[in-house]
């Protein structure tokens, strides 16, 4: 058994950084997100925003004149066209994402060296690959934004598993029950809860176990969300399957009971790791939101006679976590290495996301890793 002890689980919950921080980034998009997590986290970490662009131009030097931010583009290509300005953050809905990387790969002139884009990187397997092949073609990094892979407890809990502290992996389970502000951008789309908030539990499953062999999923429209618009899958079941006999299964509920029609509410996320030596579990912090909420964790291990260890920090998933994705992106600039949460690694997630679709559409185990079956997933 690995040994573990309190000091590096602590540290471990914290990103790396780059050497330099003064490279200049372009933001795309001025909503919430950009906001209330970017650009409030780039601040605390000391990156260098260079200025911003949105559709909305008032909107966007609204936002410039609250966090600080010392220009506004009039349009992407004057973003593009400042040599100050080294990476891009686009945060703007799914379905303008795409046209977004396009348009920075084929601007004219100069190339941009890194690209972090929102997730999910595209609403459909076959538009994600073209995404990642397209950046590769250009020679520009590309970094997705799963946000969660760097809230504090699921950063701690990746050190355990990785220091063997609790053996073998045997059933990771993540339970939420939250109630989202979708926003109007989500209607319409061939998926809901799936690529926008299931997402962030199969990345992180991917994160702490690895990629699964077998999905299995049971999906049903929420009850509150459909009387604002039609939709498949608001309420999620998963279960991944791997190959060494490890379990994970997240239940995604937005619907949460009727708390908002007048009962009672029970709203969180719990999480917890059992492995053949260790357990550990926590809660997420996000449905605190915008309190600063941070997350938790308690672990114990077969060395430790009983005795749980409780580490706590100030940090919040939201908005902290949010200059770890831009670190990694920065990181791999800097060494030349791939990026943590690259385009091509990320794949495997939008994978997943199609993967728990399918199943729950068509009642079916999906095997994964057909190539095939993913490439003709489209909308």
């Amino acid at each position: 058994m690995g040994v573990i002890d309190e000091s590096e689980v602590m540290r471990s919950r914290l990103p790396d950084f780059p050497r330099r921080r003064d490279v200049g980034i372009g933001v795309v998009g001025a909503g919430f997100i950009v906001r209330d997590c970017h650009l409030v986290a780039y601040a605390n970490a000391g990156f260098r925003v260079v200025g911003i662009t949105s559709r909305t131009e008032a909107t966007a030097r609204a936002v410039a004149a609250r966090r600080g931010v010392p220009r506004v583009f009039e349009s992407i290509d004057a973003l593009l066209d400042d040599t100050e300005v080294e990476v891009v953050d686009v945060a703007v809905p799914p379905a303008e994402q795409p046209g977004v990387i396009r348009q920075i790969l084929s601007h004219p002139g100069r190339k941009v060296r890194g690209i972090l884009a929102q997730k999910p990187l595209a609403m459909d397997y076959a538009e994600a690959l073209a995404l990642v092949e397209a950046c590769e073609g250009a020679g520009v990094v590309l970094q997705v934004n799963q946000n969660m892979r760097y809230d504090q407890s699921v950063r701690a809990v990746k050190a355990l598993l990785g220091s063997g502290a609790l053996g073998a992996p045997v059933l990771a389970t993540i339970e939420m029950r939250a109630i989202p502000h979708w926003m109007p951008w989500a209607e319409g789309g061939r998926s809901l809860a799936t690529f926008i908030m299931s997402i962030h539990h199969l990345d992180t499953f991917r994160y702490w176990l690895g990629d699964p062999l077998r999905v299995l999923a049971s999906t049903r429209p929420d009850p509150r969300t459909s009387a604002r618009f039609a939709h498949e899958d608001g309420i999620n079941l998963s279960i991944l399957e791997y190959g060494n006999g490890a379990r994970a299964s997240a239940w995604d509920d937005v619907w949460a009971g009727p708390a908002r029609e007048g009962a009672g509410a029970d709203i969180g996320i719990r999480w917890r790791v059992e492995g053949t030596e260790g357990l550990a579990l926590g809660t997420i912090g996000w449905p605190g939101w915008p309190a600063r909420v941070p997350s938790t964790l308690d672990y114990s291990t077969t060395a430790d006679d009983g005795l749980w260890h409780r580490p706590r920090w100030p940090e919040a998933w939201f908005p902290d976590a949010f200059a770890g994705t831009m670190a990694g992106l920065l990181l791999a600039l800097e060494t030349g290495a791939d990026p943590d949460l690259s385009g091509r690694d990320n794949l495997k997630t939008v994978a997943l996301c199609e993967a728990v679709l399918t199943a729950g559409r068509e009642h079916r185990v999906i095997q994964m890793g057909n190539e095939e079956w993913l490439r003709r997933q489209h909308r």
